[in-house]
């Protein structure tokens, strides 16, 4: 009996998701549960399981194709049934097929760059391989029945630089457009509706941290005994659920019928995924958790963020968010509002410099101290420069007096 591998809802409010990776293959054996395919939404890539054991007899979906909830994105039976005549796949989102055009040379002669007339391909490889003059009989496709993929093309090229790969003497030039995964695709979309949206302000303090680096020294080992790395990142999303906490019009959004005032505070950690850009796990409920009970939440969210594992549900409903570009050497920034938020906060890299302080006798000293700027990006339609330098200067307090 063949089985249906449907398209799941992966959260609320999502209706579609976008097939990253199968797996197996068609006529690969299965086992009930075993990871069959990964598909993407929210930036978060999450594994499927095959619904039984059994073959794979189709593939439905293609990959980089997008697949509605509900819609069959593989169907799986017996061996028996592998053996029969299979119909033609049809795909929840067809990919479109051409001929590839010879493209033209000099005096209007065609250029015999393809031997792909009757091969099946995309118009984006069609058009990859004409800009190259590639013969596409020359690339192996791992696609579905052999088809050749853009990702196949580019491999390609890459791996044959400055060779003649097409039926004469022209050389291969490297593309000159690096492809847009989707991951990139959709942060660029946020920004750009984020910067249309808000009224973006920037606020900078700086903050000595010299009480936040004893205490951090005086519970290392402890936290080292249950496997945790008590990093800064716990120190600044404690300060900001506080400050969140005593300063409510920070943790709100806007809307047209007024401002939302969250009852929870929910706050996001911007995760770097290297050259695939950011992610944004949520920490749910960060004023309710004690230090320890924070710190292993965020050990626990930024593991699976970097390792593909998160689930959608953690990477929404967030009401704040921290973002810690000092990792990088940056001292301060002016990052995005992550939308519907009312503000960001941005932690630069920690520097020893020289500061002046005040004694206990009042007379000014200079001394060395380890200081951070502390960059606060608002929606200026919700907060004005007083409330919005209330905050900060909440959250410098706690930084700088809260731990001692």
């Amino acid at each position: 009996m063949t089985v249906k591998l449907l398209t799941p809802q992966m959260g609320a409010g999502v209706d579609q998701v976008t097939v990253v990776r199968w797996l197996k293959k068609e006529g690969d054996s299965l086992k009930e549960l075993e990871p069959l395919v990964e598909v993407e939404t929210d930036k978060v890539i999450t594994e499927i399981p095959s619904p039984a054991d059994g073959i794979l007899l189709k593939i439905m979906v293609l990959e980089n194709a997008t697949s509605q909830v509900g819609e069959t994105l593989a169907e799986i039976g017996t061996p028996e049934e592998s053996k029969a005549p299979q119909g033609p796949v049809q795909s929840a989102a067809p990919v479109k097929t051409e001929t590839v055009p010879p493209a033209k040379g000099k005096a209007g002669q065609p250029k015999p760059v393809t031997s792909v007339e009757k091969l099946s391909i995309s118009p984006l490889v069609a058009k990859l391989a004409a800009e190259n003059n590639l013969d596409l009989s020359l690339v192996k496709g791992s696609g579905q029945d052999g088809r050749v993929t853009k990702q196949d093309v580019l491999d390609y090229l890459a791996n044959h630089p400055g060779q003649s790969v097409a039926k004469g003497t022209i050389e291969v030039s490297q593309p000159d457009l690096m492809p847009i995964s989707s991951v990139r695709r959709q942060i660029a979309e946020r920004m750009v509706h984020s910067m249309q949206t808000s009224a973006h302000v920037l606020t900078v303090m700086e903050a000595d941290l010299s009480c936040i680096l004893a205490d951090q020294a005086k519970k290392k080992e402890s936290f080292a005994s249950e496997n945790l790395h008590l990093t800064l990142t716990v120190y600044f999303i404690s300060a900001i659920a506080r400050a969140l906490r005593t300063n409510p019009l920070v943790n709100s959004s806007w809307t047209e019928q007024g401002i939302r005032i969250h009852k929870q505070i929910n706050v996001g950690m911007a995760v770097s995924l290297g050259d695939e850009g950011l992610i944004v796990p949520v920490i749910k409920n960060a004023d309710a958790l004690s230090f320890k009970e924070l710190a292993h939440v965020i050990k626990d969210l930024a593991e699976r963020a970097r390792s593909k594992a998160l689930q959608p549900e953690e990477v929404r409903e967030g009401t704040f968010t921290l973002t810690n570009h000092g990792t990088g050497g940056s001292l301060f920034a002016s990052p995005i509002i992550n939308q519907p938020q009312t503000g960001i906060l941005g932690t630069g890299a920690l520097q020893k410099r020289p500061i002046v302080v005040r004694d206990g006798s009042g007379i000014d000293t200079i001394a060395i101290r380890p200081m951070i700027y502390l960059s606060f990006v608002f929606d200026h339609r919700i907060l004005d420069g007083a409330s919005a330098d209330q905050f900060l200067i909440t959250i410098k307090k706690i930084l700088e007096t809260q731990f001692c």
